[in-house]
């Protein structure tokens, strides 16, 4: 526990590399990719953003990937009241190809195609698991139609984050995501808001849904590196990042009472307030 509290004591610092960030529009795309400034056969991800969110509210999640040597594309589509989380599952999908096969930068950034991952927050959390190479799915909440469905025929190795509380909150479906996903792991971050990912005043805000939060910041961040450092760039000092069984820090034990919990009982604690 020692060794991994430090690794994340690490990891909530900025990595060795320095970021460039780039325009996705380039390649057809609206969004932004953020890349360390130099490396070959890099790992990639596409970032799905949250409900009405702009991906600007993530840069500076995108550029602490980047700086730990992880690109990230991030598409700035599918921002309306109404989202389809299928269309941001396949513009994700495109992001990823467009990561793994244009040569980005001045021509010295390359990703390897066999080290992609797909990870997303609230709405894109679900959006992520639809692209059917979800790797990460952070404070999901519920879509339509369900991302439990395609996430119970998912084979590939990925990580649910949770808040403590969520599994009672009639949006969040992060319980219901890790069941049906089999080789899942469940990380409850503790003190974390599940609202407080995205950086910045946002539109949500007006709704009641929450607010920035440093502190989920920077929890999400450490994790989530360690996690995409393991699983998808393959550095074994990592491990422990993706070990079920191993506690990690900033992180609380599953209440085997929340993982109880049904739609009727998140209805009358959404009553009670």
């Amino acid at each position: 526990m020692a060794k991994t509290s430090k690794l994340v004591a690490a990891l909530t610092r900025r990595g060795p590399h320095r970021v460039l960030r780039g325009d996705l529009a380039f390649a057809g795309l609206p969004g932004m990719v953020y890349t360390p400034e130099a490396g070959f056969n890099l790992p990639a991800v596409a970032f799905g953003h949250d409900w009405l969110t702009r991906v600007a509210r993530y840069s500076s999640l995108l550029e602490h990937l980047a700086s730990w040597g992880i690109v990230a594309a991030a598409p700035d589509t599918e921002r309306g009241v109404a989202p389809s989380a299928l269309n941001l599952a396949y513009d994700l999908g495109t992001a990823l190809d467009i990561a793994a096969g244009v040569r980005l930068g001045p021509g010295n950034i390359s990703v390897h195609p066999d080290k992609l991952g797909v990870v997303g927050h609230g709405f894109g959390g679900s959006a992520a698991v639809f692209a059917a190479a979800g790797m990460a799915a952070i404070f999901p909440t519920v879509s339509t139609p369900p991302a439990e469905q395609p996430a119970a025929s998912l084979t590939v190795p990925g990580v649910v984050f949770s808040a403590p509380g969520d599994a009672k909150t009639l949006r969040s479906n992060a319980i219901e995501l890790w069941k049906a996903w089999d080789t899942a792991t469940l990380r409850i971050v503790n003190k974390a808001q599940s609202n407080g990912l995205a950086e910045g005043r946002r539109l949500t805000t007006a709704f009641g849904l929450g607010s920035p939060d440093r502190k989920t910041q920077k929890k999400v961040r450490a994790l989530l590196t360690g996690y995409l450092l393991y699983t998808l760039a393959g550095d074994k000092t990592y491990r422990d990042f993706a070990d079920p069984e191993v506690q990690l820090p900033k992180t609380i034990a599953l209440d085997e009472d929340a993982a109880a919990v049904t739609p009727e009982e998140k209805f009358v604690a959404l009553l009670k307030g």
